[in-house]
């Protein structure tokens, strides 16, 4: 064809059919999460400016590198944002995979992520789970989560405190598979109780044995438990305090189970309301501590924060008195260095502290949302970095794996901090990935709740229409269309949820009564009355009475009338 542009043809036509999203720049994406710290930023670009200058290039260049040397020390370049909870974040853990993380807090929720799922338009939990609620009733109460941990030897066990007397070990998907038992509150020896009798404060997993854990209480104990046996516990450290007016009963606030390097055995330490430090051999006996310091802390302050080093020397604690005390497993009398810290122990009772995985720093947070990275051997700060100015850091954790720090904050955001340079999967295999095309009707904050079921509204029948179907479609992304005043779904399909009535939240109402229990309405007839209505039939069919029907005597009654004296005699009166 004479004339004819081939070139401009080509240019004039897409290159591929439909909608294409811009060429995937991971760089460009992963220096978008890099954190922006007040005060480097400026002395960065002042560096930059003087160098362009070429004023003092060789400094500038050698200042240049050891910023980089300075942040590639720590996983603190990067981070991003996971807003899941309604309230302060009280517990963070992760498998030793590095692949599912669970929070926990004081919205009464545990939250599960998984990272290889989520992208970085899609940072949300994939289920919410309300520990505490019971598969009998929907309005059972809820209670705060304090401690929530994977087990390191076991990754599909979770322990998993509440404020409750009652610790539970969940699957990785959030089901409860144990529930241990609660102890009797009427029995004065605790030696004698099968369990806890008040509130569970900390709890913690075997570093070794994957069947073991211990859970610390404000009853003065702390109990092993096997999670094969979950009417008893194994083994009860009962901590009779010398300060303690009633009864020499303390809280215990803390608890740690670390292993040692040398001998191969377990340490056990534990802290008390009362001040004391405490510390046993983690294969018994249990009957009095290998170790005590009496006032380790300022007494009645809450030590809510306690580690042992991965060697088994050292362990710290962060305590109520502002202060924060390394000690000497060998020589457990003394503390080898303290450091003053301002406590958040009062309003958040779990705020912790921990080892780096090498015990080559000591991580924790602080009242002002700083994250502080200590030297264990002077206590002295090597890094603070802000994370949620303003908001308290409440807990901290520091994967050895996954070499990324994740914080909890008391405005419910969690926190992960990394490095692309020396961290690995987590938050680096997120932030690699292309963001998620959203649907029309996607809502990125809604999370799948499964302690409410599956709604009915997801299920689409064979030989529906294709309006139905979108209709079905749109109901499931948008669980709250679609219900009545009450609350109920107008989907005939979801079946019919008893009314709660005013004797019980778990008692159904009267309409399912009489349809599901058999002979239900026996309750409502008049006893006498329903035998009374048989009495014409046994007459005319005596089926157990014929057998003596022949030799059976008939009552003779004398016949006397009313003018004879043969009548009952009346009492005469007195006189």
């Amino acid at each position: 064809m004479a004339g004819f542009d081939e070139d401009g043809l080509q240019s004039f036509l897409p290159a591929a059919f439909g909608s294409s999203g811009g060429e995937f720049d991971p760089a460009a994406q992963m220096e978008s999460v890099r954190r922006r710290v007040p005060g480097q930023t400026d002395a960065k670009q002042t560096a930059s400016t003087s160098s362009k200058d070429g004023s003092d290039s060789d400094q500038d260049s050698d200042s240049d590198d050891d910023d980089s040397e300075d942040e590639d020390e720590f996983p603190t370049s990067h981070e991003i944002v996971f807003k899941t909870h309604d309230r302060a974040v009280t517990t963070i853990t992760v498998d030793p995979a590095g692949s599912r993380m669970i929070t926990g807090s004081t919205d009464c929720t545990i939250k599960l992520h998984d990272f290889a799922t989520m992208t970085p338009n899609t940072l949300r939990s994939f289920k919410s789970v309300d520990p505490t609620a019971t598969k009998s009733s929907a309005n059972s109460e809820t209670h705060p989560v304090h401690v929530a941990k994977f087990n390191p030897n076991a990754p599909s066990q979770v322990l998993v405190v509440t404020a409750t007397p009652q610790a539970r070990i969940l699957s990785r998907d959030g089901e409860t598979t144990v529930e241990f038992v609660k102890g009797d509150m009427y029995l004065r020896d605790m030696h004698m109780t099968k369990g806890h009798i008040s509130e569970i404060t900390s709890g913690t997993w075997h570093p070794n044995n994957y069947d073991l854990c211990v859970t610390a209480g404000t009853d003065s104990t702390l109990r092993i438990w096997d999670v094969n046996v979950r009417n008893k516990q194994r083994d009860v450290i009962v901590h009779k305090s010398k300060l303690a007016g009633s009864a020499g009963r303390s809280r215990m606030t803390a608890v740690a189970w670390g292993s040692q390097i040398e001998g191969g055995n377990t340490l056990l330490v534990a802290t008390a309301l009362d001040g004391s430090l405490l510390m046993w051999g983690g294969q018994g006996p249990y009957n009095r501590p290998s170790a005590e310091v009496s006032q380790a802390h300022t007494s009645n302050t809450w030590t809510s924060g306690i580690d042992i080093s991965s060697d088994g020397r050292l362990v710290v604690t962060r305590g109520g008195d502002d202060t924060i005390k390394l000690w000497d497993t060998r020589k457990f009398k003394q503390p080898v260095n303290t450091t003053s810290h301002a406590s958040t122990s009062s309003p958040y009772p779990t705020s912790n502290i921990m080892f780096a995985p090498n015990a080559t720093s000591i991580v924790t947070g602080s009242e002002t949302g700083d994250l502080h990275i200590l030297n264990p051997a002077t206590l002295k700060p090597e890094l603070v970095t802000p994370v949620t100015p303003g908001s308290a850091l409440i807990s901290v954790l520091w994967h050895d794996k996954l070499n990324q720090i994740i914080t909890g904050s008391a405005n419910a955001e969690t926190h992960v901090l990394f490095n692309p340079k020396i961290s690995s999967k987590g938050a680096v295999m997120v932030m690699s990935k292309p963001p998620k095309r959203r649907h029309v009707d996607d809502d990125p904050s809604l999370t799948t709740d499964m302690s409410q079921g599956i709604s009915g509204s997801a299920i689409v029948n064979p030989g529906t229409s294709s309006e139905a179907i979108q209709g079905s479609t749109f109901s499931s992304r948008h669980p709250t269309i679609g219900l009545t005043a009450s609350g109920r779904s107008r989907d005939p399909r979801r079946p019919h949820i008893p009314a709660t009535t005013p004797f019980a939240r778990s008692q159904p109402d009267e309409r399912h009564i009489k349809e599901r229990i058999p002979l239900s309405s026996m309750r409502e007839e008049d006893p006498r009355e329903a035998l009374l209505k048989y009495a014409e039939k046994a007459e005319q069919d005596p089926m157990f009475t014929n057998v003596w029907k022949k030799t059976q005597p008939k009552t003779i009654y004398a016949d006397l009338s009313d003018d004879e004296e043969g009548g009952p005699q009346k009492k005469k009166p007195r006189t």
